[in-house]
């Protein structure tokens, strides 16, 4: 099919659909009843309720179809490639990767973005202090990885030093080290990537609650003596806990996708794999599809309860 012939395609199919929404709308207007109106709101819901059942329902049901069978996709295997995630050696070092980035991207992330938030909230450089800090969340993941794999780049204490932490080191007598090889504290050296991306994203959000903290409730436990960390823990932190809620469940859920940072940085070499990048291994390197399957199965299963919770957090905040 030449490109002349996709577009003519493109344009007759666009033609259609504006037809047939023109008639679903004279057909309403002529039915002013309750039956014209549930025409029409069907005519305005259906066709995205239809691509959410092809785009994501069908996927979904389909992938978790998918994980009972073997590499190939045709041996049925039952729960084996379920058993095998929790079993097997190699997939446990992903569990426990995706675990220690799950607890800490998160964690500190809004505690770094909420301090910080404090710290700069009406003094004279706010806005450049803000600036800086959100500035990472303008950068792409892979963008960020490279950034950091400059500053963790690794040569033999010998040899010029090209990343920023070794050249620390050998300026200050010390040995280089190898950052981005040793096995769990590379984990940890990745995870510090995401952190520096995400604690502008927590400090945006947190610093607009901390704004619309009433005055009145400040002026108030200040006439009562209350200043300090006894402000912070007792006036702010209550005051924007919704907030919180919703910055720590939103980077839960990047947290538990990451697939970037690992790729561009290590490969997923070095004991440095998480699910999302096992995922991505098993199905298209390794080839094992229902291994890949029952991943995505997993990842899925990790989601969806802390987005069901952040959807029922975010109601409450467009509610108060």
């Amino acid at each position: 099919m030449t490109t002349t012939e996709k577009l003519i395609q493109m344009v007759i199919a666009i033609a259609l659909f504006i037809g047939v929404m023109a008639a679903i709308l004279l057909l309403t207007q002529r039915l002013k009843s309750r039956r014209g109106e549930r025409i029409q709101a069907v005519a305005f819901v259906g066709p995205a309720l239809f691509l959410v059942a092809v785009g994501l329902l069908y996927p979904a049901v389909k992938t978790a179809y998918q994980s009972f069978f073997g590499a190939n996709g045709e041996n049925f295997v039952g729960i084996e490639n379920y058993i095998d995630i929790f079993t097997n050696s190699g997939l446990l070092v992903v569990l426990r990767n995706t675990m220690l980035w799950v607890l800490l991207v998160p964690t500190l992330s809004t505690f770094i973005g909420l301090v910080y938030a404090v710290l700069v909230d009406r003094s004279r450089f706010e806005k450049l202090a803000k600036a800086l800090v959100f500035l990472p969340m303008a950068i792409s993941l892979v963008g960020a990885s490279i950034i950091w794999k400059f500053v963790y780049e690794y040569k033999g204490t010998e040899n010029t030093q090209i990343g920023l932490l070794n050249g620390v080191l050998k300026a200050l007598g010390f040995d280089t080290y190898n950052f981005l090889f040793y096995s769990p504290w590379n984990t940890l050296f990745l995870i510090v990537i995401l952190i520096w991306i995400q604690a502008g994203f927590a400090m945006t959000i947190l610093s607009a609650s901390i704004k619309a903290i009433p005055d009145d409730i400040v002026e108030a436990a200040s006439l009562d003596g209350v200043s300090g960390l006894k402000m912070f823990f007792f006036i702010t932190v209550p005051s924007i806990r919704p907030s919180l809620i919703v910055v720590l469940t939103t980077i839960s859920i990047g947290t538990l996708k990451v697939f970037d940072i690992v790729q561009t940085s290590t490969g997923g070499r070095f004991d440095t794999s998480v699910l999302a990048y096992e995922y991505y291994f098993q199905y298209f390197v390794s080839l094992n599809q229902g291994l890949a399957a029952a991943l995505a199965v997993v990842i899925f299963a990790l989601v969806s309860p802390i987005i069901i919770y952040n959807v029922r957090q975010m109601r409450k905040l467009e509610a108060r």
